[in-house]
């Protein structure tokens, strides 16, 4: 976990210094592959769904925001090749020395890209693109999410499938004082052992719709408390339904919690899926 500094003394970073895609607020949370390993270890129903629909497309599967694998390695286990866009180099790095313990013939099955998800041009089709666990929350306005869905259309082959989830805004996170600590249960830090007492607080942009989490960890023994912020864009489902139908997808549907079951107002992880518009002659 890479301290963050705000410049006031470990004060909590705040969104008018953060909030644009590859600012520390998009790239902060994944400078550490170790602890964000350890930290969504449970996190597996996601695995699972994902690993089961690249099984059903057959392969390949082009993965945005693959970072050190987490969805990745499953799916090529399951033997889905899969190609990978992602920005941040620790967890790219991460997922390499990763591959180097895998048998040839899975290392064969991923390959990794360096980029931004909204410039990254790869010159080949998939019948399933994925962008899984709110990678399309770093998309911070209109321009970002227009750029990126038009590389999701150049990706997908003809009656290929788009699917994503996202976090469903609540308004107790929106409307949290941005003053307030809420505490958290203390952590052991995987790299270097140190017990960490472990805060969250969250401010909210209600114009800008960007939700700034800022995670403040004390070592327990002593020693200085860092801070490591996370900025994600909130999309409301209705929101979302028209960012699409305007970028040329249609069939939009909405599931809950990667199950089957239809999103509902306690959902969530709301799950997208959604196709092409192709133009007739």
């Amino acid at each position: 976990m890479t301290p963050v500094s705000t410049g006031r003394d470990h004060e909590q970073a705040h969104l008018d210094a953060l909030g644009r895609a590859g600012d520390v607020g998009a790239l902060a949370h994944y400078d550490d592959p170790r602890y964000y390993a350890k930290t969504y270890a449970a996190r597996t129903r996601d695995v699972e769904y994902y690993t089961r629909l690249g099984l059903e497309s057959g392969g390949p599967v082009l993965e945005y925001g693959i970072g050190n694998g987490r969805i990745a390695l499953p799916l090529a286990r399951a033997g889905i090749t899969v190609v990978g866009v992602d920005l941040s180099r620790p967890m790219l790095s991460d997922l390499a020395t990763q591959l180097e313990r895998e048998e040839p013939a899975l290392r064969k099955r991923i390959k990794a890209v360096h980029g931004d998800m909204c410039q990254v041009a790869l010159r080949r089709r998939f019948p399933l693109v994925i962008a899984p666990f709110n990678v399309f929350l770093h998309l911070y306005t209109r321009q970002e999410v227009e750029q990126f869905l038009a590389r999701v259309r150049q990706h997908l082959a003809p009656g290929g499938r788009f699917v994503f989830d996202v976090s469903v805004p609540r308004p107790d996170d929106l409307n949290r004082d941005p003053e307030r600590k809420y505490r958290a249960p203390r952590i052991r830090h995987p790299s270097t052992g140190q017990l960490l007492r472990y805060t969250e607080s969250f401010e909210y942009d209600s114009l800008r719709q960007l939700l700034l989490v800022t995670m403040e960890f004390t070592p327990v023994a002593g020693g200085a408390p860092f801070s490591v912020p996370l900025t994600h864009r909130q999309f409301f489902p209705r929101e979302l339904e028209t960012l699409l139908h305007y970028n040329g997808f249609q069939q939009v549907a909405y599931s809950a919690d990667f199950s089957e079951l239809p999103a509902a107002e306690d959902t969530d992880s709301l799950v997208v899926t959604c196709r092409v518009v192709r133009s007739r002659r």
